[in-house]
């Protein structure tokens, strides 16, 4: 009977915790375009919950944000199946979970992260150039045809106008709005009367202070805590067919590399 006991504990998981990678730029595109989105990650969250006994889904997340559309979707997934299932989800952050990446995070029951990590920015920004003077020195002449008045709604190489900055505002604020509820209803009194709603980031410590996380820990030590040593960690990742490695899909791989190089640049010290 002791022989028998030692094999079932040497050999027998007692459960299984599936781990989801969310990392990059949360952006719309194809299942083999990189990126985070809902498409590529659908596949890998429907089988995460489908686990034979499964205990948890653990989400590392390492994203500076992105698209507000595709971070919605994919929280919205993650929340469905686990209440559908009756499965927790447990977000650990990695170097950084901004904008977006803070909106995947809260898709969980529960948020954790290393002492250094970079949490927060929750807002909306929009960025671009002006290159109206530069053409007009250059003596460029801009054509543009429209069949609708702001169909041409902050052309770059226009000038400013303040009703068309202003409709771009109402639009961010639209979205912040959202942003703020969905944060508020994950969250909820953990984050009841803290000031999180200005964009700012913070380190892990006082992320943890403001309601933002749960605590400060790591995959292996908070997994063990909950669920004991002896589960089973079963890895769930994209697989890019032969030819995404050449064509259009590398070319994007390498402008998507350079975005990121300059979106993740904000949050390193």
């Amino acid at each position: 009977m002791k022989l028998w006991s030692w094999f079932r504990k040497k050999f027998k998981k007692s459960g299984t915790i599936a781990i989801l990678r969310l990392e990059g730029i949360i952006s719309t595109g194809g299942r083999f375009g990189g990126g985070i989105n809902d498409q590529s990650l659908a596949p890998l969250i429907d089988k995460a919950f489908e686990l034979s006994r499964l205990k948890a889904v653990a989400l590392i997340i390492n994203s500076p944000g992105g698209s507000p559309s595709q971070s919605s979707l994919i929280a919205a997934r993650i929340i469905r199946l686990s209440q559908k299932k009756g499965i927790p989800v447990i977000a650990f952050c990695e170097d950084v979970a901004a904008s977006g990446g803070y909106w995947l995070a809260c898709s969980a029951d529960e948020i954790y992260a290393d002492e250094n990590s970079i949490i927060g920015s929750i807002g909306v920004i929009s960025a671009g150039f002006g290159f109206h003077e530069f053409i007009t020195r250059q003596g460029v002449e801009r054509r543009v045809y429209t069949s609708g008045e702001e169909k041409s709604m902050l052309d770059p190489f226009k000038p400013e106008k303040k009703d068309e900055i202003l409709r771009l505002k109402a639009i961010q604020k639209g979205i912040h709005e959202n942003f703020k509820n969905f944060v508020t209803k994950r969250r909820t009194d953990k984050i009841s009367g803290k000031k999180i709603f200005t964009g700012e980031v913070w380190e892990a410590a006082r992320a943890e202070d403001l309601g933002l996380i749960d605590g400060i820990g790591h995959l292996e030590t908070i997994i063990s805590k909950k669920f004991g040593e002896d589960v089973k960690y079963k890895k769930l990742e994209r697989k890019r067919g032969l030819f995404s490695k050449f064509g259009k899909a590398s070319i994007d791989s390498i402008f998507e590399t350079i975005q990121e190089n300059i979106i993740y640049s904000k949050f390193k010290l």
